[in-house]
């Protein structure tokens, strides 16, 4: 091999082994390091090492030499520490959207950017966190898909399914593909969700990713341009409540102060709140009339009530009323 391309693989073995065996803590030797590189075929003296190790610095690896007898050579920084990795691998690990074998193979990947020493914390904490997660994998290829087709100004055509009783499959659209114009994907209470335009109905309507087969990309412009120029997705995603879709309607609560503030996480601090002569009060809200809004309100604990208009009125009682019936 020829001395350049030599210099450069030793530098390259260099680098890995320093990000691989050293950290503030833990350092290596010059002899270490000759023993590495003879282990890969590479001669070094010890002179060169010193060299080595600067042409790093000077590339912008953050290296701490420790001259002397017990001297040696560490990495003090990296782009990740060690206590960032363990948020990251912690978000991985309680994420239902990703499957327990993506999670490994990202704690993984992450491990790869730290020392020897701390991948051992992180493969501790795979272990230490155990909840359900989502079993289909396709997601990943689904979510690449999706941004591919908003990207090119695409449509996408897709199977869309829930599961039955039986575990099994249950498609929707008799079985046949369902054609539509992405405009965005919405991470929300641990699922993502595609925001799109169907061109048979005309509408906005939003799917599950982790309830799509088969998501491929059509050939065809993407439809509904106009709507979606003046759509705000944020707002949008607030108003139906967790991706229940339905007529936006203004709605009105009445509600102790303890519970503003879970009416501002809900829906924003562009709410206002009026004062009732009671001592509580009423705000008014934009949401689809739907039982998912319906339940949100019941998770008060009959605290909060709506008060308009007559129809959300009639249809919360309803609910309740149904919900006590099953209990006969």
């Amino acid at each position: 091999m020829p001395r350049n391309e030599t210099q450069k693989l030793k530098l390259i073995r260099i680098a890995q082994y320093l990000l691989e065996k050293t950290d503030e803590n833990n350092s290596v030797s010059t002899q270490d390091i000759i023993s590495m590189l003879s282990e890969n075929g590479i001669t070094a003296e010890r002179k060169s090492i010193y060299s080595d190790i600067e042409a790093l610095q000077n590339l912008g690896m953050d290296i701490n030499i420790t001259r002397g007898r017990n001297g040696g050579f560490n990495l003090l920084s990296r782009d990740f520490q060690i206590t960032e990795l363990k948020l990251l691998v912690d978000a991985i690990q309680s994420s239902r959207f990703i499957t327990q074998k993506k999670s490994f193979e990202l704690i993984k990947k992450l491990g790869n950017l730290v020392s020897e020493y701390d991948r051992k914390e992180l493969e501790r904490e795979v272990f230490i966190v155990n909840r359900i997660k989502n079993e289909n994998e396709s997601i990943y290829y689904n979510t690449d898909n999706i941004y591919a087709a908003i990207h090119d100004d695409k449509q996408i055509s897709f199977l869309y399914y829930n599961y039955g009783a039986d575990k099994k499959k249950h498609y929707h659209n008799g079985g046949n593909p369902i054609k539509v114009s992405p405009f965005a994907l919405q991470f929300d209470n641990e699922k993502y969700y595609l925001i799109a335009y169907e061109s048979k109905s005309a509408l906005i309507k939003h799917y599950r990713v982790d309830k799509m087969d088969k998501v491929d990309i059509v050939n065809e412009s993407r439809d509904g341009k106009g709507y979606f120029r003046k759509f705000d997705v944020a707002e949008y995603s607030n108003a139906t409540l967790r991706m229940f879709s339905g007529k936006i309607e203004s709605v009105t609560l009445k509600t102790p102060d303890k519970f503003a503030g879970a009416v501002i996480d809900k829906f924003g601090k562009k709410v206002k709140f009026i004062p009732t002569e009671d001592g509580e009060y009423t705000v008014t809200i934009d949401a689809a009339l739907t039982p998912t809004l319906y339940s949100w309100v019941f998770t008060f604990g009959g605290e909060m009530t709506i008060t308009a208009p007559e129809k959300a009125v009639k249809e919360y009682r309803e609910q309740l009323t149904q919900a006590l019936d099953r209990l006969k």
